[in-house]
């Protein structure tokens, strides 16, 4: 059950990384750099997420 917290934990941080890009992207002066950089933390959580949830099946 472990494993399936670290998803739940790691599904939240995704969806508040998200949140966060979106709010900075609505500001006009935006920074491209700090915004591509969420990005890549998102996507990395992403591939941690799939990764467990294939050891869990």
């Amino acid at each position: 059950m472990a494993i399936q917290e670290h998803i739940n934990h790691l599904s939240n941080q995704h969806k508040k990384i998200q949140d966060i890009i979106e709010n900075k992207t609505c500001n006009p002066d935006w920074d491209e750099i700090r915004v591509v950089a969420l990005k890549k933390q998102k996507l990395r959580i992403k591939d941690e997420i799939e990764r467990l949830r294939s050891v869990v099946n």
